[in-house]
């Protein structure tokens, strides 16, 4: 299903108002991206993803994993919006003892959380063994006139995912199998923790991934029709895909947008109501 515009901007600001509200009650969490990857993930979950929210362990579900753990916030706020099992009320206990919104995603399928993710590359690798496992389940149980089994499994990662080894040779894997049931959405936002990705992070990652055996799409991961033509081209795809999605990390934060500041800090009462005026 399609949406307009519009209706992909006040979700994906949602989202953002939801991040920013619930890092700054517990002043501790990343909404850098949140914020830079909302409209990413609201055209996702509303027009590509195949999943029910009132039936999240249905079997030929497609899955989506947060690799880049850190950003989880985002996660919780469009399963929130989608009408899974996780309430405002969780939301406002983000990041306290023994809440389903941990912090990091942790397990808990009953809320569309599908595996624990946090250390950099984990969720990638996690998301390689899912898509296979799908296809398995198609190579066992479809046949020419009954195909019970389709499922896809997208994955958010950022520059440290693919900076760790783990990733490396998981999307090689990938590739050689050519498991094109994987999508990949590469957050590529050109910051990392302390800096600019130029100091610590250079490859070509077009050329690495294209060597590897995949399909690669380059957007700009703010633009709506960018982002829905990469999907649909992604689902033709012989190949795992990689959408190398270029981002604002932070944005709409007038003084943080774009800089490492936005990573890992809250924005605090002042620049988050600046934040909500300017999106």
């Amino acid at each position: 299903m399609q949406f307009t515009h519009q209706q992909y901007k006040e979700i994906s600001n949602t989202i953002r108002g939801l991040s920013i509200d619930a890092i700054n009650k517990a002043n501790s969490g990343h909404p850098g991206l949140p914020l830079g990857c909302a409209d990413l993930v609201s055209v996702l979950y509303l027009s590509y993803l195949n999943h029910h929210p009132k039936q999240s362990d249905w079997i030929n579900r497609d899955r989506f994993i947060l690799s880049a753990g850190h950003g989880s916030m985002l996660l919780y706020s469009i399963l929130h919006l989608c009408g899974y099992n996780i309430s405002l009320n969780d939301i406002k206990q983000f990041r306290t003892l023994n809440s389903i919104t941990a912090g990091h995603p942790e397990y808990h399928l009953d809320s569309g959380i599908e595996t624990t993710t946090g250390p950099l590359g984990q969720g990638f690798a996690q998301a390689v063994g899912m898509a296979l496992s799908q296809k398995r389940a198609q190579a066992e149980f479809n046949t020419n006139d009954h195909k019970p089994f389709s499922g896809k499994t997208y994955v958010l990662a950022g520059d440290g995912c693919l900076m760790e080894g783990i990733s490396a040779e998981a999307s090689s894997l990938a590739g050689h199998l050519k498991l094109n049931n994987l999508v990949v959405i590469y957050d590529s936002n050109d910051i990392c923790l302390d800096g600019p990705t130029s100091e610590t992070f250079t490859d070509n990652t077009a050329k690495r991934y294209d060597s590897y055996n995949w399909h690669v799409i380059q957007i700009n991961g703010h633009d709506y029709d960018e982002i829905s033509k990469a999907y649909e081209e992604a689902n033709l795809s012989d190949k795992p895909t990689l959408i190398i999605a270029k981002t604002t990390i932070g944005y709409g934060s007038p003084n943080r947008a774009g800089t490492s500041e936005a990573h890992g800090k809250a924005l605090g009462n002042e620049e988050g109501s600046l934040t909500k005026k300017a999106l």
